[in-house]
């Protein structure tokens, strides 16, 4: 077989990047990379020409995966014409859904990235981009009248995240859906 070109070989590695950050929210780090590459119709061998290892990978896809939810809450400001917290309710709206429940692969990565990220060693630079993507996500849930974000965006987006994974956790039960309630009304009610 012969070589790729540096154009088929980049369009590999973003499938790679796009299939792993898919799976890894839906299943966790822990999918094989065998795993992953069939996911991504690729052969396993290609794995190790794109990255020099799983933890490579991991870091990537964390960069990735925040990025999205970046692009993400910008969009959602531009859509309503810059209006803070009229794009925060939208957000919250969606996020404390029984849709983002039900869809962990296309869902936030601040909940399905916590325990992985968590257990993975302090000095991984997924670490590192983790919690900086929390602090943006935080940041831009703030109340307008916060100044930088503050703890108001902390406090909302430890509701949000709470609930989700509770919901989730609890998913086949009525309680899933209290839970996506309650906090949705503890998050808009003073709002």
């Amino acid at each position: 077989m012969g070589r790729v070109s540096q154009a088929q070989a980049e369009e590999n590695r973003r499938r790679v990047v796009d299939t792993a950050s898919r799976l890894f929210r839906e299943q966790g780090t822990h999918v094989s990379v065998a795993d992953l590459m069939k996911a991504a119709g690729l052969t396993h061998g290609a794995f190790y020409k794109q990255f020099a290892s799983k933890e490579a990978l991991v870091d990537e896809v964390t960069a990735h995966v925040f990025d999205e939810v970046a692009r993400r809450n910008v969009a959602g400001l531009d859509r309503h014409d810059g209006q803070r917290d009229v794009a925060q309710r939208a957000l919250i709206d969606a996020y404390l859904s029984v849709e983002h429940r039900d869809n962990a692969a296309d869902g936030c990565p601040v909940a399905a990235l916590a325990t992985d990220i968590a257990r993975g060693p302090e000095g991984r630079e997924a670490r590192r981009t983790y919690a900086e993507g929390v602090a943006d996500f935080a940041a831009f849930l703030a109340p307008a009248e916060a100044v930088g974000g503050g703890e108001g965006g902390l406090a909302r987006l430890c509701t949000l995240v709470g609930a989700l994974v509770l919901s989730r956790a609890t998913q086949g039960s009525p309680l899933s859906e209290e839970i996506l309630a309650a906090a949705h009304a503890a998050l808009t009610e003073a709002g």
